[in-house]
């Protein structure tokens, strides 16, 4: 494998930060880290982010037989979900070896061991054989690599023929006008964002087809405005498990993203592709 880019490298430094590892296991979701789906804005972070992998589940419905890659895998919540509900082989990829530390205790402790593979690496080269997976799955993930392009390159070569692609990506809408973004594109040291026309037509380049998008955009708000009434109703308390400074920090942050949001200047859903 390569030397990473050092757009991967900053994303890998934050991750395996003891303040972002208690942050994230403690208040984003636990197992799942990514945006939730909210049928009520009050609803649990917990309960929303796992409606998020049940969604996508649901639009895949994989079988036993099926070979399953999670790229930007984070704590494994979704691969214990699909081994556990569909009985099928999921290997996970992260490039936070505190995440996948933390990732395989969670497997040793449900049983899960046998059908979840955790992989130290970066989805801008990923470590797989040609054709080797039936669905390739991502959340929330893609947005810290500096060349998207080449990430959808390699999901469409480690894909088998007709595998499927979903996945999630806080974007910026295809509207957007430029330079508003750059407060949210400071916090998480990126120059860019996706957008939806750009995961359609740099997928198409490598034969990812039949592309379709469930805009949950509303969504992104309702999951940062959750996250960030936790930390203000929980601030003591999380003073002391991540830093009164980290929380200071990823507050500003969020209201970055809620800002934004709320201007319509992001999107946000479920997206699928099909290797033709």
């Amino acid at each position: 494998m390569g030397a990473y880019s050092e757009t991967v490298k900053t994303a890998q430094e934050y991750y395996n930060s003891d303040d972002a590892d208690r942050f994230y296991a403690t208040v984003w979701g636990g197992e799942d880290i990514h945006i939730g789906l909210y049928n009520d804005p009050e609803e649990s972070i917990r309960v929303a982010s796992r409606r998020t992998v049940e969604r996508m589940a649901k639009l895949v419905d994989p079988s036993p037989r099926d070979r399953i890659l999670d790229i930007g895998a984070g704590y494994g919540g979704s691969a214990r979900y699909l081994a556990q509900t569909f009985s099928c082989q999921v290997e996970c990829l992260n490039l936070s070896e505190v995440q996948n530390e933390r990732n395989r205790r969670m497997n040793d402790e449900q049983g899960l061991a046998d059908r979840i593979g955790v992989v130290d690496g970066s989805f801008e080269d990923i470590p797989f054989e040609d054709n080797s997976f039936d669905v390739l799955w991502s959340q929330d993930a893609i947005l810290h690599s500096g060349n998207r392009r080449k990430v959808l390159g390699e999901v469409a070569r480690v894909l088998k023929p007709h595998g499927r692609f979903v996945f999630t990506d806080p974007m910026q809408a295809d509207d957007c006008p430029a330079g508003v973004l750059q407060p949210v594109l400071e916090r998480i040291h990126l120059d860019t964002m996706g957008s939806p026309g750009f995961y359609k037509d740099a997928g198409e380049e490598f034969g990812l087809t039949d592309f379709r998008f469930d805009d949950q955009t509303p969504q992104l708000v309702n999951h940062y405005s959750a996250v960030l009434r936790e930390i203000t109703r929980r601030s003591d308390e999380l003073q002391e498990v991540c830093g009164r400074e980290y929380l200071e920090r990823m507050a500003r942050g969020l209201k970055h993203w809620i800002d934004a949001g709320k201007n319509g200047y992001l999107a946000w859903g479920i997206m699928q592709m099909r290797l033709s």
